[in-house]
């Protein structure tokens, strides 16, 4: 297996397909984006003019875009993969979207002769780029077996959370209302500290050492302290997204989720103050309101 598709080249398609050319795939790629097709072409891509075009020079493709429409568009839909896919082949359903959708999908595809691997993914964009990603893969053992080298590629870790359409989707949703929250919590123990007047740079030492100290946390706090609250790649729509598929879930299921939806509602307020952030710029908006700001250290 040697010809790899990917549809959607933004902060995460990107990465993902900066890390199969760099394992030797060859990779042909569709976005909606003149510039991020450019992009993909420099970095040794081959740019297709629509998801038919990567089907059919593709074995495997990598779907990484924003919501359910938009995967069963170009899974589904007349110039999409089911359609162009060769027999055998697998769409690897990367993007997080409603477990519901991925059922449906999967449901529309039952007979294609298409493989679907349910697989959303973790480690936002610095995960992608490093070719790092945790995937949440859904598809009988014996699809994960066969497209196993081609998901090591652009992954650490490969957890396989079932064999049905939707099963990587709900553990995602899982994992996203967990992750909102310490999102939330970190955006408000740093407004207290900088209205309490303490630095940045000590908030961090602690934090980072301490057993509350983890990925989400630090890496949110060095951005709020550097000041650095967009273009970060982790965009404020990403997740307000995601956790609106966490809270859908819980109502569906009949789950309160009360601290995913304060986070939901901070991010709900991050987004709407500043559309054009990523997730650290919530804390803006707390700031505004008590008037202080956290830097990594106290001007003198």
């Amino acid at each position: 297996m040697q010809n790899i598709g990917i549809i959607g080249i933004g902060d995460m398609g990107s990465g993902i397909a900066k890390n199969l050319i760099a394992n030797g795939y060859s990779v042909t790629g569709f976005d909606h984006l003149a510039s991020r097709m450019t992009a993909f072409t420099d970095m040794g891509g081959r740019p297709a003019d629509r998801p038919a075009a990567v089907a059919k020079a593709s074995e495997a493709v990598f779907v990484m875009v924003m919501t359910g429409d938009q995967a069963k568009s170009v899974i589904l839909g007349a110039e999409g993969l089911v359609a162009h896919l060769p027999p055998g082949g697998a769409v690897i359903l990367s993007a997080t979207i409603k477990p519901r959708e991925a059922r449906e999908i999967g449901q529309a595809m039952a007979g294609s002769g298409i493989h679907l691997i349910d697989t959303p993914v973790s480690g936002g964009f610095p995960g992608a780029q490093s070719g790092t990603l945790t995937m949440m893969a859904a598809a009988p053992d014996a699809v994960l077996d066969q497209f196993k080298p081609v998901m090591q590629a652009v992954s650490a870790n490969i957890h396989r959370v079932g064999t049905e359409p939707g099963d990587g989707q709900t553990v995602k949703a899982c994992l996203q209302s967990l992750i909102g929250a310490q999102f939330s919590a970190t955006f408000e123990a740093a407004a207290l500290a900088a209205k309490a007047g303490v630095p940045g740079q000590v908030l961090l030492d602690v934090f980072s050492t301490s057993s509350a100290g983890c990925g989400v946390v630090n890496n949110a706090l060095e951005k709020i302290i550097d000041r650095q609250f967009e273009g970060t790649g982790s965009h404020i729509n990403t997740m307000h997204k995601d956790l609106t598929i966490s809270m859908g879930l819980g109502e569906e299921l009949g789950v309160p989720l009360h601290t995913a939806a304060a986070a939901m509602q901070i991010f709900h307020a991050g987004r709407t103050r500043y559309p054009d952030g990523d997730n650290w710029v919530c804390t803006r908006v707390i700031e505004e309101i008590i008037g202080a700001e956290l830097h990594r250290k106290i001007d003198t």
